[in-house]
């Protein structure tokens, strides 16, 4: 089930969410070639995604991660290894990666953004992802690998929403075999199920006897900034603009909750 829509007007242009997408987008294209470079793209990520290991320094140096066919990412102890923690939030690992995020953050994100405004949202975006990436790297701190994408800022967003905005509509797009159809459906329902599969898929990562059982998918992160935006949310609002966001949405949906 993928979201495509929701029934929660904004009031204000979300600029902000236009211009994160876009900066997601672009360095995608440019920086990382689109993904059709391969050399590229595994520079990219080995150099400005986050290794946990190498901002604890429990990662032996020189320690290589096969990255692909004849390319691999060496452990090292540069300087801009401190920075990865906001570097790797640009960046993705695929089209499907990138895609996927990008429509989660565009389905959701122009809410919370018009419920904050423009910088306390951009603010807001950041400190999820640094949380999530602080997560990441205390559940596997000796972990060699990189890792990348904008997935734990994005949950920051899902976990406010799921605050602010619980019995909104928001559209699934319901997909099997050749039934394909669109089914509304409360936001609680489809944030708690997504948070729930994101706990259920890392449990196994705390296991002692099997750490490395992840999937390749840092779902601790998203843990992690889900968590930090729905503590940060009450914080960062506006209440001013959640109660005109209120009062419009039941104007323009007045049989919905």
């Amino acid at each position: 089930m993928i979201p495509i829509s929701d029934d929660n007007p904004t009031l204000r242009t979300p600029v902000m969410t236009y211009l994160l997408l876009a900066a997601l987008g672009l360095t995608w294209v440019f920086f990382q070639g689109a993904g059709f470079d391969v050399v590229r793209l595994a520079t990219s990520i080995c150099e400005l995604g986050l290794v946990p290991g190498e901002l604890t320094g429990r990662a032996p140096l020189g320690q290589a991660v096969p990255l692909g066919d004849g390319l691999a990412c060496v452990v090292d102890n540069d300087a801009i290894n401190r920075l990865t923690p906001l570097t790797s939030m640009f960046l993705h690992g695929s089209w499907g990666h990138l895609l996927g995020n990008v429509l989660f953050f565009w389905v959701f994100g122009n809410n919370i953004e018009d419920s904050m405004g423009r910088l306390r949202f951009l603010v807001f975006y950041l400190l999820c992802g640094l949380v999530a990436a602080a997560t990441h790297v205390a559940v596997d701190p000796t972990s060699p690998v990189p890792t990348v994408g904008a997935s734990g800022a994005i949950a920051g967003v899902l976990g406010a929403y799921l605050v602010l905005y619980p019995r909104v509509r928001v559209n699934m797009l319901f997909i099997l075999f050749i039934f394909i159809r669109v089914f509304p459906i409360p936001a609680w329902a489809v944030l708690v199920w997504w948070f729930v599969l994101q706990v259920v898929t890392g449990l196994p990562q705390l296991m002692t006897l099997r750490p490395e059982v992840s999937g390749g998918v840092a779902v601790w992160a998203h843990i992690g900034g889900f968590v930090a935006g729905m503590v940060l949310i009450k914080l960062f609002q506006n209440r001013r603009y959640t109660s005109q966001r209120t009062t419009w949405r039941h104007r323009m949906h007045p049989n919905h909750p």
